[in-house]
This record gives C-alpha cells, sequence and structure tokens, in this order.
C-alpha cells in the first residue's frame, strides 16, 4: 500500500503518517511519500511555502480564493492550465510506482488524487484509488471521478460529495485518520505525574501548532489573570524563542503554567487535560475529539479552519473567539457553569473516532469489487 501527502500545512502529512502506523499494526505494508520531497524546488516553493505565507499574513485573501475556487467549473481553462503545470512537476510519481507497485493507493491531499484520477480515466493504471479528506468540508478541489472512493470526515461531508457527482456506493464515512495512540485511554493520573502537574485539577491545554506560530505566550498571560483555580499546558512546538517567553510567564505563576516543546506524545499531553484552545485544523481537531475534549477555537482561518469551527460548533463540542477578549469571556463563562464544560466533552466523546486510521484501511481493503465510474 502507498500512502501519497503534501506537506502543504502539517495536517495532510500527520493524517498519512497515522495510516502508515496504524497499517503497521494489521500487518500491512504500507508506505508514505510527501510529493513535495520529489517536485522541483521552485514548484515546492511556490505550491507548498505560498500556502503557508497566505494562510499566516494574508487569511482573508485566503479565504476569498477558498471560496471561488470551490465554485469554478469543471473543466475549465484556468483549471487545465494548472493541471498542466501540476502533471509537468510531478512526472516522478510513474517513478515511485514503477519501483514498488503498491496493491492499494491512498491520498490525503487532493494534488496526487487528481493526477492518479487522471490516469486512471486515460487507463495509464488500475492500481484501486482512495482518497482520505482531511477536514469537515469538502473543497471542489478534491472532487474527482475515475477513483474508487472517498473516506470522509463526517455524514454531512458524505452527503455534499454525493451532491457534487460523486457515486453514493463510493463515499464511505471513516472519520479523519489520527495515530492508533489515540484509539487508548492513557490513565490521567499518570500522565499528569509524568507533566509533573496536578491531577485532580480543571486543566486547560494551550496549543500553538507544531511551529509555534502566535503570540501564545500573551494569551498565556492573559488566561492565567483569571481568578480561577485552574493550571495551563502550553506548547510551543520547535519555537525556542516561544517556549523561552512561556518560561518567563511560567515564573511570574508558580505551579500554574507547564510550558513545553515539540512532543511525539501528545495524546499524554490530552490525557490530563479538561479543555483545549487550539486553532480548527482538521488533524488537530480530530485528535481533541478522539480524547474527548471539548475545544475553544481561536483565530479560524477564513475557509476550511472556519468550517471546521462551525462543523465542532453545531455538535455542541467547541466554542470560537476572534481575538484575546472573546477567549477569555469563554473562558470565564465556562468556569461559572461547569455543566456547559460537561456537555462539551459529552459532546466531543461523541464524535471522536479514535480508530478512524483502522476504519480507513479496512474500508479500502474490502472495496475489491468496486467498479467506479470511467
Amino acid at each position: 500500500m502507498a500512502v501519497f501527502s503534501v506537506s502543504a500545512g502539517a495536517g495532510h502529512v500527520r493524517a498519512a503518517e497515522s495510516l502508515v502506523a496504524a497499517a503497521s499494526k494489521l500487518d500491512i505494508r504500507a508506505t508514505h511519500h510527501d510529493v513535495m520531497d520529489i517536485v522541483p524546488p521552485l514548484f515546492k516553493k511556490v505550491y507548498a511555502e505560498s500556502y503557508l505565507t497566505l494562510v499566516t499574513k494574508h487569511p482573508a485573501l485566503w479565504g476569498y480564493l477558498y471560496s471561488k475556487t470551490d465554485l469554478r467549473k469543471i473543466d475549465s481553462a484556468l483549471d487545465k492550465l494548472r493541471l498542466a503545470v501540476e502533471r509537468l512537476n510531478t512526472q516522478k510519481l510513474k517513478d515511485i510506482l514503477a519501483d514498488d507497485p503498491p496493491d492499494y493507493i491512498i491520498c490525503t491531499h487532493f494534488l496526487p488524487a487528481q493526477i492518479f484520477a487522471r490516469w486512471r480515466r486515460k487507463k495509464r493504471m488500475a492500481t484501486p484509488v482512495w482518497v482520505c479528506i482531511t477536514d469537515f468540508d469538502v473543497h471542489m478541489l478534491w472532487v474527482h471521478h475515475h477513483l474508487t472512493g472517498y473516506c470522509t470526515a463526517s455524514e454531512e461531508v458524505a452527503w455534499r460529495l454525493k451532491n457534487k457527482g460523486i457515486d453514493e456506493a463510493a463515499v464511505v464515512v471513516t472519520g479523519i485518520p489520527v495515530m492508533p495512540a489515540f484509539s487508548s485511554s492513557p490513565d490521567r493520573e499518570e500522565c499528569a505525574r509524568e507533566l509533573e502537574i496536578r491531577s485532580n485539577q480543571m486543566t486547560i491545554l494551550l496549543m500553538s501548532g507544531g511551529a509555534g506560530v502566535g503570540a501564545v505566550h500573551k494569551l498565556a498571560e492573559r488566561l492565567l489573570a483569571v481568578p480561577h483555580d485552574f493550571q495551563l499546558i502550553t506548547i510551543a512546538g520547535r519555537n525556542k524563542r516561544l517556549l523561552q517567553s512561556l518560561g518567563e510567564v511560567a515564573r511570574k505563576y508558580p505551579g500554574r503554567l507547564k510550558p513545553l516543546g515539540f512532543t511525539t506524545s501528545i495524546e499524554r499531553v490530552m490525557a490530563a487535560c479538561d479543555l483545549v484552545i487550539t486553532k480548527s485544523g482538521g488533524l488537530t481537531t480530530s485528535e481533541c475529539l478522539a480524547m474527548g475534549l471539548p475545544m475553544i477555537v481561536v483565530f479560524p482561518i477564513p475557509g476550511q479552519e472556519e468550517r471546521n469551527a462551525d462543523y465542532l460548533l453545531e455538535h455542541g463540542a467547541a466554542m470560537k473567539a476572534y481575538d484575546e477578549a472573546g477567549l477569555e469571556f469563554r473562558v470565564r463563562s465556562l468556569f461559572e457553569d461547569p455543566k456547559l464544560l460537561e456537555t462539551m466533552q459529552a459532546n466531543a466523546r461523541r464524535l471522536g473516532r479514535p480508530t478512524a486510521a483502522t476504519d480507513v484501511l479496512n474500508t479500502v481493503l474490502s472495496f475489491n469489487n468496486f467498479t467506479d465510474k470511467t
């Protein structure tokens, strides 16, 4: 089995890695390929880095482009030009498939999916190709005929795929793949002891993403000034400067703030918490739901993050804050109404799909006889 992702944002890669990890536990040989590792440097810079620049520095422009391209006409002139450029820069995909032909392919990003769809349409490959959508939304860029099937995050995404012309038999609701570690329930007291925090106290996790982007130390200081008995865990990712700033805040609030750098066992950190303050990426929110953790979504990027946030809000598993004042207001409201937090926790557990990665693999392996559109 081959799993293809694109490192334009961390979520697509994490989903692919989750599938490979789950495959290993099922004794399935699976390899992960990041398409950005095999394209020319200029294409990588334009494709991946321009996306990151847009979402961090020009989020309103990204939101506009997201909405506009979702309404595009299939086979428009602009669409054909974009596909031609992408084909020219992804020729090494053929070499990967030739060197180690897989029995199945799963794509956690639309770029390899659209290329494989074209090859299947032209009868250049017969390998089953599945697409795993990594948000609680489906953009038109994900929609391609001539693929074997789709694994989706929710019933609504499945419904919308069908509305966009995908055969109902080719759409399965599995959830977004998360690491197998999320399918267990780590002991809270044990995890708290590892973190050197108290297990019996209200604990909030403030996340900033793997790169540690954002003024998290300022948010932490504002929250710690709220008059309530709680402790705060912050994750700085690989941002050493942010970790240092958080350390300075921690010294002002002894025993209240636990700053952490990059971690590979976030599920154990989450197991010691009651609430998560985070961005609303598809993978991060799926990990929170898998652990039964409600969220306060902060500063969602227009486009997929806003739609992910809307999904969580509609199902009562999250609140949304657009600025620091709004965040403080929502934290205070949860302190004042513990039953509301309990309800949000129950809703998060209901939505969580901790075995999604295994469910995706079982879906792919069980559809041997499916005949897709040609």
